[in-house]
């Protein structure tokens, strides 16, 4: 029983650190975009661009 007067104020406010992180994270931003990143390396449109540019310019050359 007198374990339980020090465990229970200690999860307490551990609980209220953990909530205080979580609210501080959504505050900042840190969850606005999760699938962004992900699919931003997927989208490689530029590259495609400048090979073609690449291309143009060796025929023209030739």
């Amino acid at each position: 029983m007198e374990s339980m007067f020090i465990l229970v104020p200690i999860s307490i406010i551990l609980a209220f650190i953990i909530g205080w992180f979580f609210w501080w994270s959504g505050k900042n931003g840190q969850f606005d975009d999760l699938e962004g990143p992900a699919h931003r390396i997927l989208m490689d449109d530029d590259s495609t661009e400048k090979l073609i540019e690449k291309d143009e310019d060796k025929e023209s050359k030739q």
